[in-house]
């Protein structure tokens, strides 16, 4: 242990000038005979400058008598994590949890840590993922803590671990993933020791369930360098575990690029969507674009000429990535969002030949719906091409489509592309009542309205009658 140097200083002062709180807080520990030390993350962040709203703490005292400490002080309290001797509150605005020491473990057969309190703030550092992650600050003295050389970690950009990489895997093998999660968030580099851990102990990860795993991966591609997390993730292994497709990849030429693999072709794409983003990151076009191509190596056929083609792989793709999406227990909504990007994202090949009508960008825009800005960012991202020539006929096609699509809209509020007349006036003109022969003439009144755009009113209901005589609806 050792007193606050200068930086050190700089950086507690960061952190107590958005939590004046955590002292007030440590002072009504320590008035208990308690501990109380702020850790983790918290202490990382303060360290990079970089602090939020969220701040972790460690102590000795038992969940039962955190409660009893923060009992009307507290502006909210929950006790969610109670069994894991996590309890969380809310202080002027800020979110607190306060964990009782921990020395935690897997049992190597289960998928659920078993939960023990520790005794000591050492034993509990010494449980923690990365040395990054194992400083703390006791409150409200400002004695900095640092065990195992996390500070020098911070300066030099390294994951390294506490214990040995094997132990720290072995305890919890979700921290693999979460190592190639902080490479991505926050661009450091992996130590070799830990590398070779995470490639020899991959298959260790099977022990975590499709939600924990889920939720890393997903903080993994919203990272500042999801690339980076990416090929950790393949080159050791681990992304055959819970997602293959990626490494599948590897070896299928691209017939877009053939100067280099899909594989390599696909994190191009996930930077280039990453470049085209608006402000927060996007998961749902992150997964998309790391997606679109996975049906290539189902759909590889080399013709009499040689070249390389992949028919139909955005249909295939689609159907992989939502059984993928499925088994890592996305919601449905995310799932049919990132499924629909990847079906879409060859439509608009084709366009540049002059061969769309009005009636095919109306159906481009009404089947991309709401998902048609992400369309265009999947499909612009999808151009990697090295032929200076290819790339700028491409972008200067699709800037062509977009401005169409602008001018169809404003002229005919594509958005909402409904039928010339609704269901009432179907029954009405008709004389039918509510059925199926009602869902029929909607249905082909909506694709008439998108071959031809707007009809008049007599027009509508002209081409209504047309059609119900056809069918044998009325004579």
């Amino acid at each position: 242990m050792s007193v606050l140097n200068a930086a050190q200083q700089n950086a507690v002062a960061e952190l107590l000038r958005v939590s004046p709180v955590a002292d007030e807080l440590g002072r009504r520990f320590g008035a208990a005979g308690h501990e109380l030390h702020l850790v983790g993350g918290s202490v990382r962040d303060a360290l990079l400058l970089r602090l939020g709203d969220d701040l972790d703490f460690c102590t000795d005292a038992t969940p039962e008598e955190t409660l009893e400490l923060v009992q009307g002080w507290a502006d909210a309290i929950w006790e969610t994590g109670r069994e894991f001797g996590t309890i969380g509150i809310q202080k002027n605005g800020l979110r607190l949890e306060i964990t009782t020491f921990r020395a935690e473990a897997y049992d190597g057969v289960t998928r659920n840590p078993i939960v023990q309190y520790g005794k000591t703030l050492l034993e509990d550092l010494e449980r923690r993922d990365f040395t990054i992650n194992a400083m703390a600050v006791s409150l409200p003295r400002h004695v900095f803590t640092d065990p195992y050389g996390g500070l020098a970690d911070l300066a030099a950009k390294v994951i390294r671990t506490p214990a040995t990489p094997a132990q720290s895997f072995g305890d919890d093998p979700l921290r693999m993933l979460r190592a190639a999660r902080f490479a991505a968030k926050l661009q450091f580099t992996v130590d070799p020791s830990v590398i070779t851990a995470m490639t020899d102990m991959c298959a260790d990860l099977d022990r975590i369930t499709a939600e924990r795993v889920r939720d890393e991966f997903t903080k993994l591609m919203c990272g500042a360098d999801p690339i980076t997390g990416l090929r950790l993730l393949v080159d050791t292994g681990l992304a055959d575990r819970f997602l293959p497709e990626i490494s599948g990849l590897k070896l299928e030429i691209d017939e877009h690029a053939q100067h280099k693999d899909v594989y390599e072709h696909t994190l191009i794409v996930v930077a280039n969507a990453i470049r085209l983003e608006d402000d927060a990151p996007d998961f749902v076009l992150r997964m998309a674009a790391l997606m679109h191509d996975v049906g290539k190596p189902a759909t590889k056929a080399v013709g009499r000429d040689g070249r390389v083609s992949f028919h139909h792989h955005e249909i295939v793709g689609a159907r992989l990535t939502k059984q993928r999406m499925k088994a890592m227990k996305y919601p449905k909504d995310i799932t049919s969002e990132v499924v629909e990007l990847v079906s879409l994202h060859l439509r608009f090949y084709g366009y540049g030949r002059g061969e769309w009508t009005d009636s095919a960008v109306r159906r481009y825009v009404t089947d991309a719906g709401p998902l048609l800005n992400r369309l265009h960012k999947l499909t612009r991202s999808d151009v990697t091409t090295r032929n200076r020539r290819k790339a700028a006929n491409l972008a200067a096609d699709y800037d062509a489509l977009e401005e169409r699509i602008s001018r169809l809209q404003a002229e005919e509020d594509l958005a909402r592309v409904r039928p010339d007349l609704d269901g009432n006036a179907i029954m009405e003109l008709l004389g039918v009542p509510p059925g199926p022969i009602v869902g029929q003439a909607w249905r082909y009144l909506k694709e008439l309205r998108l071959d031809r755009g707007p009809l008049d009113r007599d027009e509508a209901e002209a081409e209504l009658y047309k059609w119900a005589r056809d069918q044998g609806h009325v004579s």
